[in-house]
């Protein structure tokens, strides 16, 4: 699995990644962003997020959609 760049806790929320501090997953970032959201609008609604965590998470789907797709093709 890609790394965060930042510490995040697998055993939180159902096992799924999340970023440590804010106790949010990185699925729940990726769905507000999604569903139309600025990433302006998630950090002022989740103030202990950072911008770095926003880019963390997307950098992590980034690569874990590339990992999963080379498995496919394999």
């Amino acid at each position: 699995m890609p790394r965060l760049p930042f510490p995040f806790k697998s055993g939180v929320r159902s096992g799924k990644a999340s970023v440590s501090g804010p106790r949010i997953t990185v699925s729940d970032v990726l769905e507000y962003l999604a569903s139309g959201m600025s990433r302006e609008e998630v950090l002022t609604d989740f103030p202990d997020l950072r911008a770095e965590h926003i880019q963390a998470v997307l950098r992590y789907a980034a690569e874990r959609e590339k990992r999963l797709s080379e498995l496919t093709v394999a």
